[in-house]
């Protein structure tokens, strides 16, 4: 069964710490979807933690609500857990520490294959450590880079007219620009020219 992921960026009024303020300090920018429709589980992993099948230090996992949540995402939250015992990985992340993220960190995983059936537009990824997957074997033979991913270099091959791809994979492979996040991080960028970096923030869950 699929993971899908929900939230929304919020923003914290500038004058919150004022005496006279009276207000949530934190409110609702807009909801994550539809921002962010994907169900990329390489950037799941890599930024909370979910499906982190490739072993990535994640980013920020399993923070939970933040104490001064707004009180609709609040509502959501809450509601979303009543109704659906699924629901998961509740976190948050502000744009300071998305800013500054190491694009060129990789996960444990020593790369990824990535195999496209012939007249097939869909890729099916595996994580590859020290051996080569035994699916892939099993259908397709040793990869020609060498009998162990250990000592061969990356690389794409044909074989029936199936594409097969070994390669390194980084964060700016999982959120940089075509993967969705761009986007996010596109408005989280332009609300802190108001907010200030740490004034704005993702809060997610998943089911």
């Amino acid at each position: 069964m699929g993971t899908d992921i929900y939230g929304y960026i919020e923003a914290r009024h500038p004058s919150a710490d004022e005496d006279w303020y009276d207000w949530d300090a934190w409110a609702v920018s807009m909801p994550l979807y539809p921002l962010y429709d994907g169900r990329d589980y390489e950037s799941f992993g890599c930024l909370f933690g979910v499906r982190n099948r490739l072993g990535w230090t994640p980013v920020a996992a399993g923070r939970g609500l933040p104490a001064d949540v707004s009180k609709p995402v609040r509502t959501d939250y809450e509601e979303s857990v009543r109704i659906d015992a699924a629901i998961h990985g509740c976190t948050w992340a502000t744009w300071a520490e998305l800013r500054d993220l190491d694009m060129t960190v990789r996960p444990a995983a020593r790369g990824v294959l990535d195999v496209q059936p012939r007249h097939s537009s869909s890729i099916s990824r595996y994580r590859v450590d020290d051996q080569w997957p035994e699916d892939v074997v099993e259908e397709y033979g040793t990869p020609p880079l060498g009998a162990s991913p250990v000592e061969a270099p990356m690389g794409r091959w044909e074989v029936s007219g199936a594409m097969l791809e070994y390669r390194p994979v980084t964060r700016l492979d999982a959120l940089g620009p075509g993967t969705g996040w761009d986007h996010v991080f596109g408005v989280m960028q332009a609300l802190a020219l108001r907010f200030g970096p740490k004034g704005v923030r993702l809060i997610v869950w998943f089911d």
